[in-house]
Order: C-alpha cells, then structure tokens, then sequence
C-alpha cells in the first residue's frame, strides 16, 4: 500500500531543496498504467510535452495550472482532471504536489 500524504511531504521537501523545483516518483507501474507523484515549488513549471494515450491529475496539495496552447486550467488541492490529448504543460502557482495517472500505449 502507499501512502500519498506521506510522498506528498517527501517530495515536496526534496523539490525544495532542488536547485530545479521538482521532485517526482514512479508510485505505480502495472503494464500499461502508470501514477507518479510531482512535486513543484511555487513558480516552477514542466514545459509542454505530448500527451500518453490517456491520463488525469489529481493535485494532492497547492494549486496548479495545466497549460494547455495558451489557456490555463487552474486546479487546487482535492481537484482531478483529464489530461487533454495535445501538447500541454504543468504550472505551479504555490508549492504544489500531484498525482498523474496515465496509460500508455
């Protein structure tokens, strides 16, 4: 079993100590499925990048933005949300912990 609230103080810690922001683990990896734990400082972002066949995050603390070709969809602690299928990136409004599920193909 893992326990989320226990990763989340982890790595935020770690990302706050990386000289990049970020911190991030491999919680699971079933065949195709795959859930990581990220952590940013405030400020600190993931560049855009092409979307896994399938995905959601889930913000386990703080308050992020998805950006997603120029729009922002911003999500606070307790929220989850579809990962959309084009190039998207990760933005951190405070020091902020995720959860992304994805399915690869």
């Amino acid at each position: 079993m893992v326990d989320l609230e226990l990763l989340a103080v982890e790595h935020a810690a770690k990302a706050a100590e990386s000289p990049h922001g970020r911190s991030a683990h491999l919680v699971l990896h079933d065949g195709v499925l795959r859930q990581t734990v990220i952590a940013l400082t405030a400020g600190t972002s993931l560049d855009e990048h092409n979307a896994p066949a399938a995905a959601s995050i889930q913000v386990l603390r703080g308050r992020v933005s998805l950006t997603i070709t120029g729009h922002l969809q911003e999500l606070s602690a307790g929220q989850l949300h579809p990962v959309p299928q084009e190039r998207h990136g990760l933005l951190a409004h405070v020091d902020s912990v995720v959860l992304l599920t994805a399915v690869t193909a």
